[in-house]
C-alpha cells in the first residue's frame, strides 16, 4: 500500500469516527430532552389531581382551610415554574425542584389530615385520588431517574477524550441534574397507611 492510500484510509476513519461521535451526542441530547418531557407530563398529571384531592378533603375538614389553601397556592406556584425541554437551565431546574419540594410538603399535610379524620380515610373518592397521586409520584420519580441517567450519559460523553473534542467543536452542552433541594420532604421516607 502506498503512503497516500494509508493517509486516505486514516482520514476516512477519522471522518467516520467524527460522524459517529457527533450522532451519539445528538442522540444523548434528544434522549435528555425526551426524558425531561416525561417529567413534564407527570407533573401535569399531578397538578390535575390536586384540585380534586382538595375538593374531596374540603367537605371533611372545614376548619383546616389554611392547609387546603396552602396546597392550592403551592400547586399554583409549582405550575408557574415551567422549564421547557428546549431550554433546560440549571437555574430553571433548581427553581422547579424547589417549587415541587414545597408542593410535596403541602401535600404531605393533607395526608396527615386524613389520619385525624377517619371518615375522610374511609371516603372512596379520597382513597382513589390518594392512590392515583401515589402512582403519579412513583411515575414522576421514575421519570426523574430516567432524566438523570440520560444527563449522566451526556456528561460522561462530553467529558471523555477524544469525544469531548467533537462535543466542544459543535457546542454540545451538559444538562443539569434534577436534584431535590436540601431539606426536601421527598428525601424522607414516606409513610402510607390506610
Amino acid at each position: 500500500m502506498s503512503p497516500l492510500n494509508i493517509t486516505l484510509i486514516i482520514i476516512a476513519l477519522v471522518i467516520v469516527w467524527a460522524i459517529v461521535t457527533y450522532n451519539r451526542f445528538v442522540a444523548f441530547t434528544h434522549r435528555t430532552k425526551e426524558a425531561w418531557a416525561d417529567i413534564d407530563v407527570q407533573l401535569k398529571r399531578r397538578y390535575d389531581l390536586i384540585p380534586n384531592l382538595v375538593e374531596a378533603v374540603k367537605g371533611y375538614v372545614q376548619h383546616e382551610r389554611s392547609t387546603l389553601e396552602a396546597v392550592i397556592a403551592a400547586r399554583a406556584e409549582a405550575s408557574k415554574v415551567h422549564v421547557d425541554a428546549a431550554g433546560i437551565t440549571p437555574e430553571g431546574v433548581a427553581a422547579m425542584a424547589a417549587a415541587e419540594g414545597a408542593l410535596s410538603s403541602s401535600l404531605g399535610k393533607i395526608f396527615a389530615l386524613a389520619e385525624a379524620y377517619p371518615d375522610l380515610k374511609a371516603n372512596q373518592n379520597f382513597v382513589e385520588l390518594q392512590r392515583e397521586l401515589s402512582d403519579t409520584e412513583n411515575k414522576l420519580q421514575a421519570a426523574r431517574r430516567f432524566y438523570n441517567s440520560n444527563v449522566r450519559d451526556l456528561k460522561i460523553a462530553l467529558q471523555s477524550f477524544p469525544a469531548n473534542l467533537i462535543g466542544a467543536a459543535f457546542s454540545f452542552k451538559e444538562e443539569p441534574f434534577f436534584e431535590l433541594p436540601e431539606g426536601s420532604t421527598e428525601r424522607d421516607v414516606v409513610k402510607v397507611s390506610f
